[in-house]
């Protein structure tokens, strides 16, 4: 199925990073998008564009009910998404229930609405933006590993639950990306957006919003018996792997 047998799209995270690249990528393929963010300064951009804008919080499930009432969908992109600094052990309760609610509550509440119209008008395509993190285990930011390891199991089963029909569903898992996620944790200032770029991107070939939304048209426009599953899209220099073995020097007191 390609772009021309779609015609309803919904973005969250619209507007920025990979929710905002795709908003451009559906819009040129002449689809009419709902767009849902918080902010509503961006979003009324893109409402000059044509674009269907909704200003609401993915964690309110009464808001995107009423929001999605009566959308027929045919790509859903499940782009929003949190991190937060640090580990379990110095995790607030905020946290942890930001990156469960916005990371993976949100996503399944969407599909809840969306999905089974895609089912029964035998017809569309899932796009769900997951992480490295939810494949591989490194150092920092737990919660958001577990929520994200989460996302990539939603997406292998919501395969099974339209089993039969022409559903697609696709997870893309990136590596380090140039999005305001890391100047969101230091605050999201302009400082910190200077910081975020000194210490996560100057000097490195990171990949960028581009590079995901050409893997969502790749996968999109796939025919119709292809199923794109995961795409792990990583930074040439950047790779999966070592193993930490740590030596105890001391008895614990």
């Amino acid at each position: 199925m390609t772009f021309t047998d779609y015609r309803v799209a919904v973005v969250t995270g619209a507007t920025s990073g990979i929710g905002r690249g795709a908003v451009d990528l559906f819009l040129s393929q002449g689809l009419t998008v709902h767009a849902i963010a918080r902010d509503a300064s961006r979003l009324a951009e893109l409402a000059e564009r044509g674009v269907i804008v909704h200003a609401l919080d993915v964690r309110d499930t009464d808001a995107l009910e009423r929001a999605l009432d009566g959308v027929e969908a045919d790509i859903v992109l499940n782009s929003a998404g949190v991190s937060r600094s640090g580990n379990i052990l110095d995790a607030t309760a905020a946290d942890l229930d930001d990156m469960v609610e916005v990371n993976l509550g949100a996503v399944m509440h969407i599909l809840r609405l969306l999905y089974p119209g895609m089912v029964s008008r035998d017809r569309g395509h899932v796009l769900n933006i997951s992480s490295i993190a939810g494949h591989y285990n490194f150092f920092g930011h737990t919660a958001y590993h577990a929520t994200k390891a989460a996302v990539h199991q939603l997406s292998r089963q919501l395969r099974n639950d339209a089993l039969g029909t022409r559903v697609r569903v696709t997870e893309l898992s990136p590596g380090r990306i140039e999005t305001e996620i890391f100047s969101r944790n230091l605050g999201g200032t302009p400082e910190t957006d200077a910081a975020a770029w000194a210490t996560y991107y100057e000097g490195y070939e990171s990949l960028t919003v581009d590079d995901i939304v050409a893997a969502i048209d790749y996968a999109v426009g796939a025919p119709v018996h292809v199923n794109v599953g995961l795409l792990e899209i990583m930074p040439t220099f950047q790779v999966p792997g070592g193993l930490t073995f740590d030596r105890r020097t001391q008895d614990a007191e």
